[in-house]
């Protein structure tokens, strides 16, 4: 972006340079500061005529000065179009140390040349400094260049060259008018112009510039001032570049000799506000800016070395004692006065800082940034309070109070002066905090001067004020005509108490009103604060105290605790003089139990509660104030610590309040409430006995959490409080439904006070709390409380079942009552009335069936009294007998597992019953018993007609399922135990595992047949086994030879024992086997008796081989042997081996010729370890004779890829399903449906043997649709032997 220079004053088409004094006419008119400063300098070229010199005014109309020698009047006439012209096109700056280049508008101020004008040897100003020299001629005529015009430049080069500027150039302007009017005389002008580059520039010819008929309005004339103006303006470019880098690097010459003894501050300072000068002066605010701000940070580092211990002798002048206080003035971009008092070495710390700062905010208000002067101001006035305390300096009281007041009104009416109101009222975030500064410092002034007080200002207070004022000076001459000056109104509000109040409230309450538009309450009521302190001292309570109150809203949401308690004892103040004797009493107690307090104050306030509490008066009028500013409870426990007991059991309940009074207190009664809630379990089937036990028996309270009182100001209200409902069957007392309910729903849902957010408690004092007179109470009577913890225990009642729960707890004092209320977390025991329960569980898991187990029986006698000649009525069961046992002891103990005593039981058992008598046990206590039973592993045989229980129930067989947690196979079995004390039977489920996974399989070699059982074990246990044997019942004719050789197997777990017979018959061989497996086993290492039976039965269906499969590779015509690369030939032979069933000719197969049943047939060859190539075709059908010994060859070309031993390649035979077969008559998939019988031979190429393989299949006969699958798994040898 491009800058225009010039921002006031002239626009660029006025005619003549512009004189800085008509800027100061023109300013004053208007009550305006004119933005100027007054320093030596040189006069415009209209008034260079006059004889003396006089200082000018330097304003942002300062300009770079350009000298003009030769032919003034020519210059005077061209003028006007040159000062138009040159600022019109910007141009590039391209600076040095790699800065970003930018555009800048050139404008210059042309002056007569004077060689006093031309800077001498050691001047560091640059406002002054001529930047380009120009020399002005017409000169057409020979004689004249010679005689006069040569002899001038001569002389004005030679002035330039003695002083060592090199910046300058010569103007040649042609017109026609001089060549008409020296017509006889006149040269070309070529040789007028190479005459004086000739004479002058040798070397730079382009400094040499024509400009030809410039008053013309023709192309050639607007070429011609073109390439001037371009030319000029490049000029002067490049004179700033070198002269401001020269005066950069004697300037970072001049600070890095910092260190060195008699470098000044101010000296320094003076030189690189030159620099700040130049780049304001060329429009570069930001440049300039940046050089303030260095000379800023430079002076504060020195101040904080000063603090540090490291001091330095030019400090010295700004330790002088403060004697003037008129604070910032920023009406003027310069001040003189105290830039005089700077260069001199004269100037205080206020007048640096106050020049430094009206400096930079001239400079940001012409960057369009007046916000950042606020900002910038706000840290000034903290920064310089600091600044005076680290250096020393001496300050009357009160005087940076002044100067701080006025430079805030200060800053804020320059920013008033240049933003509309509504940008002020947009951005009032960026002054609120000037405001809120002024005000306080009025508060400090007028309470130094006495005018905040009842009694007004003394003699004494009036001499300080004059001392003040004194100290201001006389009012500045840019305010004295406004009537809301800074000056005016701080002298109005220190001259009377009135006047004071109406200023620092007009201030409060404007800063109260920003604060609260922008969102910063906490400001805004920490203004109110010191307006409610400010009411206090003139003796307004009434409108002290809504500002005290808000401001301790504050301070107690985000933990303030020294101002809380500050407040709080401002606020008992207030309500002391106001009489408001219930909302004084509850402040008092918060601050008797305040620790931050002293303890004198703590006594105090507690004294006027207890002096309260003594009065005598009207007895049913008590104040009601929050227990937890006098005591807090800190733990509850109940006795026992299960905090359920049983109608009519002792409970006790013991409280631990920790006292925050700083003296005993004596309490005439303590109390607490209870709500008391039926429980209906034990005549609506709602039970709650799986969760009685989960109440807590001791109880901690945080502090703050006991109650919804002023300390948890954190909490945003009660927490849910829920419990479990559980609804049970009467019967077998099973769950059917379960639910949840809130118990604290009346906390929860109810109405807040006045609207108020539940994240804004009152925090002022404690919401009054009534006690609730309830039908059920705990009472303790004259109770003394010492400071800290104390212990009270109360006795529970217990009559009625159902719950109670502490609502409220009350102390009472005299009159007064402290109230908690409600106590939180909620706290409740629990009296029941339960009814007896029976369970049988496991005394170790798992179960395992077909082992004897041990159970419990555990009896919780609830309300009901065992008697003697009370016993249970088991139920007995095939599956599930209870095992005798002489001798059956039972515990008896109390709910907290106390022994109580041990009996012998008396079992009886028969042949569908046993009967347990139990021994004589009292309500509420816990009978345990174990029993020892057995499952019978079921082998799978056939299922009995089901029985009935005891009570008439149909007895369900048990079935095994598998478990998804284990591999053993689980089985529930289920008792009927008829109790004495309810007319229903109660039924018992306990869950089995077997130990063991059997299965079978039949083997077929040839026509020899095997059965293989395979024993494994799932369980964790080692076992036995012995006596492993295998019969079939239907068959005696069959014989099952046994292969096993060892009697006694060991059977670890996770292993497996596998057991082998051969079948052998004599005539033929059954369709049909049902088989029995039997063995005995035990544990590892116990007794032989303690061997158990198990048995496994099951049936072997289609056993009978159907089909024999023969194959035979033959090497190729001609050959002795196959050879790898070689088609060679597979004969495959199918012969059926028997007759067919009946189910196989009632099949729909196809007849022949002959009238024969024929089944369809289908080969495959496949080769799927790629050792041969299928050639041709590899699949077909055939139709088989259904006729024993029918046979079928089939010719298939295969070729060997390798040599060596090759197994055979895979050969399948399936048979036919026709499409319209139903899919419904598959056999059980868990049946075997075929019998391959194999004789495998290897294969070895190169041999002189022909290869045969032989394949045995039983083909079921009774299923139609089946598919068989011979498949050769046959490895090659390494060594080129004969095949095996």
């Amino acid at each position: 972006m491009t800058q225009r220079l010039r921002t006031s004053g002239r626009r660029s088409g006025d005619a003549g340079p512009t004189d800085s004094t008509e800027l100061l006419r023109e300013a004053l008119p208007n009550n305006k500061a004119p933005l100027g400063c007054y320093f030596h300098g040189v006069l415009p070229l209209k008034h260079m005529e006059s004889q003396e010199e006089k200082p000018v005014i330097y304003t942002m109309e300062n300009k770079p000065i350009v000298t003009c020698a030769g032919d003034q009047g020519l210059f005077t006439s061209l003028y006007t179009s040159l000062a138009q012209q040159l600022p019109r096109e910007p141009m590039e700056w391209r600076r040095t140390y790699g800065r970003a280049p930018k555009m800048i508008h050139l404008e210059a101020n042309f002056v007569q040349f004077k060689e006093e004008l031309l800077p001498k040897e050691g001047n560091k100003a640059l406002l002054t400094f001529p930047f380009l020299h120009i020399y002005w001629t017409d000169c057409c005529d020979t004689e004249t260049y010679k005689s006069s015009v040569k002899e001038d430049m001569m002389r004005w080069q030679n002035t330039l060259r003695s002083h060592s500027s090199a910046d300058w150039v010569i103007i040649v302007v042609e017109s026609n008018e001089t060549k008409k009017k020296n017509k006889p005389n006149i040269l070309p002008r070529s040789s007028i112009v190479d005459k004086i580059r000739s004479d002058f520039c040798n070397k730079q010819n382009d400094r040499c510039v024509v400009l030809s008929d410039p008053l013309k309005d023709s192309s050639r004339s607007l070429e011609s001032w073109n390439a001037l103006l371009l030319k000029l303006r490049t000029l002067l470019l490049m004179s700033f570049t070198k002269n401001l880098g020269r005066f950069e690097d004697d300037m970072r010459t001049l600070r890095e000799k910092r260190t060195q003894p008699g470098w000044s501050f101010c000296e320094y300072f003076m030189v690189q506000e030159e620099l700040a000068f130049v780049f304001e002066m060329l429009q570069q605010f930001e440049d300039a800016l940046v050089q303030y701000d260095e000379l800023d940070a430079l002076f504060t580092q020195y101040v904080l070395n000063f603090g540090a211990g490291d001091t330095a002798n030019w400090l010295g002048s700004f330790c002088a004692p403060v004697r003037n206080w008129s604070g910032l003035l920023l009406r003027r971009p310069i001040d003189m006065e105290k830039r005089d008092s700077i260069q001199r070495g004269e100037a205080s710390l206020l007048d640096l800082r106050s020049y430094l700062f009206s400096r930079q905010c001239t400079l940001l208000i012409f960057l369009q940034r007046p916000w950042e002067v606020t900002q910038r101001a706000l840290e000034l006035l903290h920064n310089c309070v600091q600044e005076l305390r680290l250096l020393e300096v001496s300050v009357i009281d009160g005087a940076l109070d002044c100067w701080v007041f006025l430079s805030c009104l200060e800053v804020l009416h320059r920013i008033e002066g240049c933003c509309d109101p509504a940008q002020l009222a947009a951005n009032c975030s960026h002054t609120v905090g000037l405001w809120a500064y002024a005000t306080d410092k009025l508060k400090c002034l007028g309470e130094l001067c006495g005018l905040v007080s009842k009694n007004g200002p003394t003699s004494e207070d009036l001499n300080r004020t004059v001392d003040l004022l004194a100290g201001l000076g006389d009012e500045r001459p840019e305010t004295v005509n406004s009537l809301q000056s800074p000056y005016k109104k701080l002298k109005e509000a220190l001259s009377s108490v009135e006047a004071f109040e109406r200023h620092y409230l007009e201030l409060s309450h404007a800063a109260m009103e920003m604060y609260q538009a922008i969102g910063r309450l906490r400001s805004a009521r920490l203004v109110g604060k010191s307006l409610a302190e400010f009411y206090m001292r003139k003796g307004d309570p009434v409108r002290a105290e809504p500002f005290m109150k808000e401001a301790l809203k504050s301070y107690e949401s985000e933990g303030w605790r020294l101002p809380v308690t500050h407040t709080r004892r401002q606020i008992a103040e207030c309500q002391k003089l106001l009489g408001r004797t219930e909302d004084y009493l509850r402040t008092s107690a918060l601050l008797a139990g305040d620790v931050n307090l002293s303890t004198e104050e703590r006594k105090h306030f507690c004294q006027e509660i207890l002096s309260f509490a003594g009065r005598s008066g009207n007895p049913s009028h008590k104040v009601s104030l929050c227990m937890n500013v006098f005591a807090q409870l800190t733990r509850l426990q109940f006795r026992p610590a299960t905090a359920s007991v049983h109608s009519g059991a002792v409970l006790q309940v013991e409280l631990t309040l920790r006292c925050l009074m700083p003296v005993p207190v004596c309490i005439q009664q303590l109390a607490a409430s209870i709500h008391f809630d039926v429980d209906h379990g034990g005549t609506h089937g709602r039970s709650k006995g799986a969760t009685r036990q989960t109440n807590q028996g001791t109880i901690e309270f945080k502090p703050g959490t006991s109650s919804a009182g002023p300390n948890s100001s954190t909490t945003a209200g009660p927490t849910l409080e829920m419990d479990e409902i559980q609804d049970r069957s009467p019967s077998d007392n099973s769950l059917s439904s379960v639910g949840v309910v809130c118990k604290n729903t009346h906390l929860i849902i109810r109405r807040r006070e006045n609207g108020s957010p539940p994240e804004t408690p009152n925090c002022v004092s404690p919401p009054t709390v009534a006690m609730k007179e309830g039908g059920q109470m705990l009472k303790v009577q004259n109770v003394k409380l010492e400071p800290g913890n104390n212990s009270i225990t109360f006795t529970a009642p217990s009559g009625q079942p159902g719950t109670y729960t502490l609502r409220q707890l009350c102390a009472t004092v005299g009159e007064v009552q402290f109230v908690l209320s409600p106590i939180y977390p909620s706290v409740r025991y629990e009296v029941y009335s339960q009814e007896p329960q029976l369970t049988v569980e496991p005394l170790s898991e798992p179960l395992l069936a077909g082992m004897p187990q041990l159970v419990k029986f555990t009896l919780l006698t609830g309300h009901y009294t065992v008697k003697k000649g009370d016993a249970l009525q088991l139920s007995n069961t095939e599956t599930m007998p209870i095992l005798p046992s002489s001798s059956c002891t039972a515990r008896i103990s109390s709910p907290d597992a106390e022994l109580v005593g041990e009996s012998t039981l008396s079992i009886q058992s028969s042949e569908k019953v046993t009967s347990i008598s139990l021994p004589p046990t009292l309500p509420y206590q816990v009978l345990e018993f174990q029993l020892e039973v057995l499952c019978i592993i079921p082998s799978g045989s056939e299922r009995p007609a089901n029985e009935r229980l005891t009570n008439g129930e149909v007895r369900h067989r048990p079935r095994s399922y598998s478990h998804p947690d284990t591999p053993m196979t689980a089985i529930d079995q289920r008792m009927s135990i008829d109790c004495p004390w309810s007319i229903y039977s109660t039924l018992l489920a306990l869950t089995f595992y077997i130990p063991f996974k059997t299965k079978h399989s039949l083997l077929s070699s040839g026509n020899r047949k095997y059965i293989q059982v395979c024993v494994q074990n799932v369980s964790d246990m080692n076992f036995t086994l012995t006596d492993m044997k295998l019969t079939e019942k239907q068959h005696s004719s069959l014989e099952l030879q046994s292969l096993n050789t060892k009697t006694n197997q060991l059977l670890c777990s996770k292993h497996s024992v596998f057991c082998l017979w051969e079948v052998r018959w004599k005539d033929d061989l059954p369709s049909c086997l049902q088989c029995v497996f039997s063995a005995n086993f035990c544990p590892l290492n116990q007794d032989a008796s303690a061997f158990k039976p198990f048995h496994y039965q099951f049936q072997l269906e289609r056993v009978t081989t159907l089909y024999s499969v023969r194959a035979e590779i033959l090497p190729p015509p001609g050959e002795q042997h196959c050879r790898s690369g070689l088609v060679c030939g597979l004969e495959v032979c199918i012969t059926r081996l028997t007759e067919p069933s009946e189910g196989e000719i009632a099949e729909d197969s196809k007849t022949d010729t002959d009238g024969l049943k024929n089944a369809k047939l289908m080969y495959e060859v496949a080769d799927s370890s790629s050792n041969w190539a299928v050639c041709g075709k590899s699949s077909g059908m055939v139709l088989m004779p259904l006729k024993a010994n029918a046979t079928h060859k089939v010719q298939i070309e295969v070729m060997p890829l390798f040599a060596g031993h090759l197994p055979f390649p895979k050969i399948k035979v399936l048979k036919y399903l026709p499409h319209n077969a139903a899919a419904a008559i598959q056999p059980d998939p868990g049946k075997v449906p075929l019998r391959v019988k194999m004789i495998f031979f290897f294969f070895l190429l190169f041999s002189s043997f022909t290869c045969r393989i032989f394949v045995s299949i039983s083909l079921i006969s009774a299923a139609p649709l089946r598919l068989f699958t011979a498949s050769f798994c046959v490895f090659s040898s390494c060594r080129p032997q004969t095949a095996v």
